[in-house]
Parts: C-alpha cells; sequence; structure tokens
C-alpha cells in the first residue's frame, strides 16, 4: 500500500504513518497530533475483495486532504477496521476506538448488518460518513449516507428491464440480511404496477448461493434480481453462466472487481446499477482515475464504486467539518443540508443527510462494462 496517512490493523499489524509499526495495544497510546478517522472496510470474508480498492481511495482523499491544510488545521490519519467480521465484533472494536478517544469519525463500506450495528455502538458519539448503496432509512445523529437508495439504484433499472428486455417474470434472490430483505419488500411492489411476476424468492446464507441455482432455473424466470453480495455474487454469476441459463440478471453489488472475479461475461444479459463506474465519460471521472493511478501505479486494484465511496466519504467528513468548524455532532447536523463536494461521479449535495444522485446501469461486456443509461 505504501506510505500515507494510515493507521490500521491489517493482517494482525498496525501501519503507521510510512514505515512503523507496532503492537496493536501500543497504536491508542501512540502521541499524534493529526485527527485519526475511523475506516470501516472489509478485507476478509465475503466481502474481502472490496478492501484493496477502497482502502487505496481513502488514503488518496486523506492524502488530499492533508495537502490541503488537514482537518481543523491538523493531519489526518485513517485508523482500518476490518468491516468483514461478524457485525458485533466490529462494532465493539469501532465503539472501543471512541471510546478511548483513538477516532474522532468513523467512515467507511460494509455490509448494512455491521453498518447498524456500528451506529448503535457509536451513539452519535462522533459522526458516521457511509458510502455505499443501502436500504434506506436507518436515520440517526451524525450518520450521513452517500450511497442510493432501492427506489434510486434499482427501480429505474428494473423498470427499463421490464420494457426494453420484455421481462415479466423475476426471481429475487439475495443473501438473508437486512439489505437483501428491504430491497426485495422495495421491488414486489413496483413488479406488481409494471404488470411483472415474482415467481420466486430466496434469501440465502453467506456460501450458500450456488446451491439455489436449481431453484432458480426451475422457476423459468425472465430476469433475476440479486442482491447477493461479494464471492456469493460472483460465484453464482460464474456458475449461473456456466449452465447455460439465460434469463437477464440486474445486480445491486456488482463492481468491476466482481466482475473480474466472474471471469467476465458475454453472455449480454448480466446488469449492474451503480453511482459510479470507473469507465464514466466525464472530466471528473477521467481526473480522478489520473489521480489513482499516479499514487498507486498502473497495477494498483481496480477502481470500482465500493472504493469510490470511501474517497467520497473522507472526503465529505471534510466539507461537514469544514462548515461545522468542528467534529461535534450536533454542530455537524446542524450545518448538514448543502454539504457539497465534487466526486469522480460529479458533485454530491447532502440534503436530509443523504444524497440524491443520477445511477448508471451498466451491462457487462467481458471484462468491461458498458454503460447503457443513466438515471436522474
Amino acid at each position: 500500500m505504501g506510505g500515507g496517512p494510515f493507521v490500521g490493523e491489517l493482517e494482525g499489524r498496525i501501519l503507521v504513518g510510512v514505515a512503523a509499526t507496532v503492537d496493536p495495544l501500543e497504536a491508542r497510546l501512540l502521541p499524534s497530533g493529526a485527527i485519526r478517522i475511523g475506516l470501516v472496510v472489509p478485507v476478509s470474508g465475503v466481502l474481502g475483495l472490496m478492501g484493496p480498492c477502497a482502502i487505496n481511495c481513502a488514503v488518496l482523499a486523506a492524502e488530499e486532504l492533508n495537502a490541503a491544510g488537514g482537518l481543523l488545521g491538523r493531519p489526518v490519519e485513517l485508523v482500518l477496521v476490518d468491516g468483514g467480521r461478524p457485525a458485533r465484533q466490529v462494532a465493539a472494536e469501532v465503539s472501543e476506538l471512541v471510546r478511548t478517544g483513538t477516532v474522532k469519525a468513523v467512515t467507511g463500506a460494509h455490509a448494512s448488518d455491521v453498518r447498524v450495528e456500528v451506529v448503535a455502538a457509536i451513539a452519535g458519539r462522533v459522526p458516521f460518513v457511509y458510502g455505499p448503496p443501502y436500504e434506506g432509512g436507518g436515520h440517526a445523529p451524525g450518520v450521513y449516507f452517500l450511497g442510493e437508495t432501492p427506489d434510486r439504484q434499482l427501480a429505474p433499472g428494473i423498470e427499463w428491464l421490464v420494457g426494453t428486455r420484455r421481462a415479466r417474470r423475476w426471481f429475487l434472490l439475495g443473501n438473508d440480511y437486512i439489505w437483501p430483505r428491504l430491497v426485495h419488500a422495495n421491488a414486489r411492489p413496483l413488479l406488481r404496477a409494471l404488470g411483472a411476476t415474482v415467481v420466486g424468492e430466496s434469501l440465502v446464507p453467506y456460501g450458500d448461493a450456488v446451491r439455489r441455482l436449481d431453484r432458480v432455473a426451475d422457476a423459468r424466470p425472465d430476469a433475476v434480481l440479486l442482491t447477493l453480495i461479494g464471492s456469493d455474487l460472483m460465484d453464482f454469476n460464474r456458475a449461473y453462466a456456466a449452465g447455460g441459463l439465460g434469463a437477464t440478471r440486474l445486480c445491486g453489488a456488482l463492481e468491476e472487481h466482481g466482475l473480474l472475479g466472474i471471469g467476465g461475461d458475454v453472455t449480454g444479459g448480466l446488469y449492474a446499477s451503480m453511482g459510479y463506474f470507473r469507465d464514466l465519460p466525464t472530466e471528473a471521472s477521467l481526473a480522478f482515475a489520473q489521480r489513482y493511478a499516479a499514487r498507486f501505479g498502473p497495477d494498483a486494484p481496480m477502481l470500482n464504486a465500493h472504493g469510490h465511496g470511501c474517497y467520497e466519504a473522507v472526503a465529505m467528513l471534510a466539507a461537514l467539518c469544514g462548515r461545522a468548524g468542528s467534529l461535534a455532532v450536533p454542530a455537524l447536523d446542524a450545518v448538514a443540508d448543502g454539504a457539497t463536494i465534487t466526486s469522480a461521479r460529479g458533485t454530491l449535495t447532502l440534503l436530509g443527510r443523504q444524497v440524491h444522485h443520477p445511477v448508471q446501469l451498466g451491462r457487462a461486456d467481458g471484462l468491461n462494462f458498458f454503460l447503457e443509461k443513466p438515471f436522474h
């Protein structure tokens, strides 16, 4: 990962600054004039593939922030927490970092079950900026959302596929936790209103997705709404294509790393809906990609929506702090509406402590996404 504003536990080691390493217990006692921000991203588990790009993007944001003078006149350091572990374990570690004053804010991208536990553990003591798409709701003091809710992320793609691909029969398949449950709850009435039918639904434990392949095939759907995540999403799509099944698939968590992990897809029927793809044809996206490559090299982990969301989370925390002149949650909440950043997907502004921004519908074309259509 190289040098940079990073303090974090990674594979049992604590990385501080450029090269120093210390015991995890010492990290909490290590003096620092910096403001430390918790970065909760998975580096293990079903979402572990998310970690490398997310860490890089957060480091890039922190370095750019430090180059511009830091936060409240102080440099920023990032404290890594592995968000791929059980939710209560992650929340307990974050709570202890907050209790001891080791971190003054939290950012990240991870599954919603982890987010729910972390928000409860923080209990409004420090701000928390959450990057990825999520199920909606969940508002609490000091919590700010940058990702799309189902009505903005997936509903337009569902409508488009019903109309364009004549997808009338749908199967809903996801992992068994809060985000897939509420996405499916949002999708069912929408599909009815569009004259489509849900011909099957299944929520599965992590590691169990491929076992549902026969059930999906037996239902003979025109389309499958996939709310699987990480390695489960990759395993299912790989098995689906290998089985010669032909239904359209719309994914809520597929990005460039996941498509690469599948081995690409040439069926013409695999879609993803995200606010950011690395091939967005805009000046802002190209400029971000150039800065990322200049910092981490041409062989760096591929840019994707989940990683880029961590860049946005650090940047939005800085924007909030700049408006409030403080990291105190009441002061941040008072000025949150109107806080604005510019990222690779354009200008993002908080309203009601969340962002409303266009999404892109991408169709897998080999190892890349062809961007079919933006939805505003």
